[in-house]
C-alpha cells in the first residue's frame, strides 16, 4: 500500500502523484468579536503543515457550520487563547500524506472525518487518534460528529427517552434538532418541533415529527398549553432568550429541560440574551423539574461510541441526515473557504433546513 513516511520528509506528493502545494488559503481569527466578519480573516498563502509520525494530512472536502464558530472567534470558549487562531470545529476530507506511526492504521487515499479546531483551511493536520475512518467522502458524514453526536449523547445521557414520552425540539429542522426529532421518535416519544418557515415544517414532518409549530405564525405557548395541559417531558433547547423562558414554563411535572446551546445569544455584543430567572427555584420546586447543560466536550469518552452507532444507523437507511449547501441562499452554494462568512450568517438568519456545510473544491493541479 503507497505510504508516504512524513516523519523525516520535508517534500511529499499525495496519492493522486499531484504536489501537494507548499501554501493554502484558510481562516484564522485575528481579533476577538462576536461579529465573525470582524474576527475572521482568509489568509491567502499559509504554509501546509507537515504531520508528525502519529499524524494524517487531510485535504479537507467538506467543513461543517456550528453555531459555536461564533462563541470560538469571540473568545468565549477559553480566555487564555489569544489571536491569532485557527478556527472550524470538523471536516471530512482525503489523507494525503501521514506519519510513520500513523500509516499502521491509515493509508493515503483513505477518507476520514474529524472534529479538531482547524478544519476551515484547505489542509489540516489530524492526529490519527482522532480522526474517524469513512467507507467514501460524503457531506452527509458530516453531520453526523457534532450535530448528531450532541443529540445522541445529550438525549441518551439525561433525556431518559421511554415510549409515550412528549417531547419538545426547538430549531427542530437545524443541524442539531433534525437528529434529536429522529432519535426521539425511535425511541417512541410524542415529538413536537418549532421552526420558522412551513417548508421547515414539510421536513419536520417527513422525517417523523408528531407537531410542527411555526413559531412566526402561531403562538407557541398557548398552542402547548392548549394542546398538552399536562406538559412536555422534555426539552431538547438550543434557542436560549424567550423561547428558554417558554420552554422552561412547559415542563411537565418531573419534566428536564436539556441546554444545548442558546444561539439567541451568540451574536449579541453582551451574549447572553436575559432570561427570566428570578422565579427559577420557585418553578423547578414546582414541578420536580431539572435543566441540565449538555456540552460535548464533557462526553467525549461515549463519543466513539455514539458516532458507531450513528455511522451504522444512516449505513442502513434508518437516519436521514439533511445537507443544506446554501442552494437557495441569494448567492447560491456555499463553495470554497470565502464562502464560510456567508453560510454563517445565513446560519444566524434561520434560514437552513438540516446542517449547513461547505464544500472546497480542488484546486486546478489536483487530477480527482
Amino acid at each position: 500500500r503507497p505510504i508516504l513516511d512524513m516523519s523525516y520528509s520535508r517534500h511529499f506528493l499525495d496519492f493522486q502523484g499531484s504536489s501537494i502545494p507548499s501554501s493554502m488559503k484558510k481562516l484564522v481569527v485575528t481579533k476577538l468579536s462576536q461579529n465573525f466578519r470582524e474576527a475572521v480573516a482568509l489568509r491567502q498563502d499559509s504554509p501546509v503543515p507537515l504531520p508528525g509520525d502519529g499524524d494524517l494530512l487531510v485535504r479537507n472536502r467538506f467543513v461543517g457550520i456550528n453555531a459555536s464558530d461564533i462563541n470560538y472567534s469571540a473568545g468565549r470558549y477559553d480566555a487564555s487563547v489569544k489571536p491569532p487562531f485557527d478556527i472550524g470545529f470538523e471536516g471530512v476530507g482525503d489523507v494525503v500524506a501521514l506519519g510513520l506511526s500513523a500509516s499502521a492504521d491509515y493509508t493515503v487515499g483513505q477518507a476520514v472525518a474529524y472534529v479538531k479546531a482547524g478544519s476551515f483551511a484547505e489542509y489540516t493536520v489530524v492526529p490519527a487518534k482522532q480522526a474517524i475512518p469513512l467507507p467514501s467522502v460524503k457531506p452527509e458524514f458530516l453531520t453526523l460528529m457534532v450535530s448528531g453526536a450532541t443529540a445522541y449523547i445529550s438525549l441518551k445521557e439525561l433525556g431518559e427517552l421511554s415510549e409515550g414520552k412528549k417531547v419538545l425540539v426547538t430549531a427542530a429542522a437545524g443541524g442539531t434538532g433534525q437528529f434529536a426529532v429522529q432519535l426521539a421518535k425511535k425511541a417512541k416519544c410524542h415529538v413536537i418541533g418549532t421552526c420558522s418557515s412551513d417548508e421547515k415544517g414539510g421536513f419536520l414532518k417527513s422525517i417523523g415529527c408528531d407537531r410542527t409549530i411555526n413559531y412566526k405564525t402561531e403562538n407557541v405557548e398557548s398552542l402547548l398549553r392548549k394542546d398538552y395541559p399536562e406538559g412536555v417531558d422534555v426539552v431538547y433547547e438550543s434557542v436560549g432568550g424567550k423561547m428558554f423562558d417558554l420552554a422552561l414554563n412547559s415542563l411537565a411535572t418531573k419534566g428536564c429541560l436539556i441546554v444545548i446551546g442558546f444561539i439567541a445569544g451568540y451574536q449579541n455584543p453582551a451574549g447572553l440574551q436575559p432570561i427570566k430567572a428570578e422565579l427559577l427555584p420557585a418553578k423547578l420546586l414546582k414541578k420536580s423539574a431539572s435543566i441540565r447543560g449538555f456540552f460535548l466536550n464533557h462526553y467525549l469518552s461515549e463519543y466513539k461510541m455514539a458516532l458507531k452507532h450513528l455511522l451504522e444507523m444512516y449505513e442502513k437507511g434508518d437516519l436521514v441526515c439533511e445537507v443544506d449547501f446554501g442552494d437557495m441562499s441569494p448567492e447560491g452554494k456555499f463553495t470554497g473557504l470565502e464562502s464560510v462568512f456567508r453560510a454563517v450568517d445565513y446560519m444566524y438568519m434561520g434560514k437552513n433546513i438540516g446542517k449547513i456545510v461547505v464544500e472546497l473544491p480542488h484546486s486546478v493541479n489536483s487530477k480527482l
